[in-house]
């Protein structure tokens, strides 16, 4: 049965025993099947650039990641010598570089051949992955029916490029402009009204593709839309914050843009920071009351300065009289610091009698 891998890899550094051969396939089939992972992840990439190709080219960072889709999987396939992938993954590539150095006026004919062009590409994974592997004879017939397509879309493509460099520059933005962004705004703040859900995001982030296209060689308010569209994508960034903050920076750029002054433009350092917001922290909880830090405790006690007289019943001893004074003090209710208040406000004969109460209390 054939293998997926290149010829030349499996047929090489062969012993007697074939145990070599056996190490030396195994490594290279974990290899193929890493490379067959992420270039279905690339292809993702590039399909979803493709099938809405306008937006993707009104999108500096969108169009970046269709052109470095291209390359990876180019790349991965000329390691491991699959040179059918390798060149039309390169053709992919050289064309997505040439849309992002000259913007062009995206039609339904460029989007179709670019989608035959992808297609192919895919035919070619998957192959890849099937039971026979990429047979050379099934990579030659695609490759043979792809050539044309590519020739085409090269032709297309340049011809397009030629057309927009020779054509009267158009307006920088769109003449219903001031219209249909009051009514996208009063959309955007209906939707974020109905609550924070996947759908309501979805819908603005299209919403915020819409005013770009309004204005799409302006520099600054396509950065504004563009910030504002990825603020919102960001599930970590709540409606709460979003709401006010994309209304009104939407707003007052489009008073900019529709009064000439698009270059005074930029989205405001809270806006920037809520494209890569993270989850909000948790509130602290309340800390627990400790003997320490209770309030403290106040105590009414009558404090009384001693004096010695003789007792009429033995002159040999003295009986302690004590004159009453009233006197308040605060007590706090962990006992060292309690101990040391009352050794503060209390003389010796007086500690002796607080002490004797507690024990009866105790008792």
């Amino acid at each position: 049965m054939p293998s997926a891998i290149p010829r030349y890899r499996t047929h090489q550094n062969i012993d007697h025993d074939g145990g070599a051969l056996a190490v030396q396939t195994t490594k290279h089939q974990q290899i193929l099947g890493y490379f067959i992972e992420e270039a279905k992840e690339h292809l993702d990439s590039i399909e979803h650039g493709l099938l809405n190709l306008k937006a993707t080219m009104a999108d500096q960072e969108e169009m970046n990641q269709v052109f470095r889709a291209a390359h990876s999987i180019k790349g991965g396939a000329a390691m491991l010598g699959f040179n059918s992938i390798q060149r039309v993954s390169h053709h992919l590539e050289d064309y997505f570089k040439l849309l992002k150095e000259n913007p062009v006026e995206i039609d339904h004919k460029l989007e179709d051949l670019f989608l035959k062009s992808f297609d192919a590409l895919k035919a070619l994974v998957e192959q890849l992955q099937s039971t026979f592997g990429l047979r050379d004879e099934d990579a030659a017939q695609i490759l043979q029916s792809t050539e044309p397509i590519f020739a085409e879309l090269g032709k297309y493509l340049d011809s397009l490029i030629k057309k927009g460099a020779g054509a009267p520059a158009g307006p920088a933005v769109a003449p219903d402009a001031a219209e249909q962004i009051t009514k996208i705004l009063k959309v955007m703040l209906q939707l974020f009204k109905q609550g924070d859900v996947p759908k309501s995001r979805q819908q603005l982030v299209a919403l915020c593709n819409r005013l770009q296209q309004l204005s799409p060689a302006s520099k600054g308010w396509v950065t504004i839309v563009q910030a504002s569209g990825r603020a919102i994508a960001n599930p970590r960034a709540s409606f709460a914050l979003l709401a006010p903050l994309v209304i009104k920076e939407l707003k007052q750029s489009s008073d900019l843009l529709l009064t000439g002054r698009s270059s005074e433009i930029m989205p405001s350092k809270t806006l920037q920071q809520l494209i890569t917001a993270r989850p909000a922290a948790a509130p602290a909880p309340a800390p627990v009351p400790t003997p320490t830090m209770a309030m403290p405790m106040a105590i009414s006690m009558a404090s009384m300065p001693s004096r010695e007289v003789a007792n009429a019943d033995d002159p040999s001893k003295a009986t302690v009289v004590t004159g009453l004074r009233q006197r308040q003090i605060s007590i706090p209710s962990e006992p060292r610091a309690a101990a040391k208040a009352l050794l503060d406000a209390f003389n010796k004969n007086e500690l002796i009698q607080i002490a004797e109460f507690l024990m009866k209390a105790i008792q």
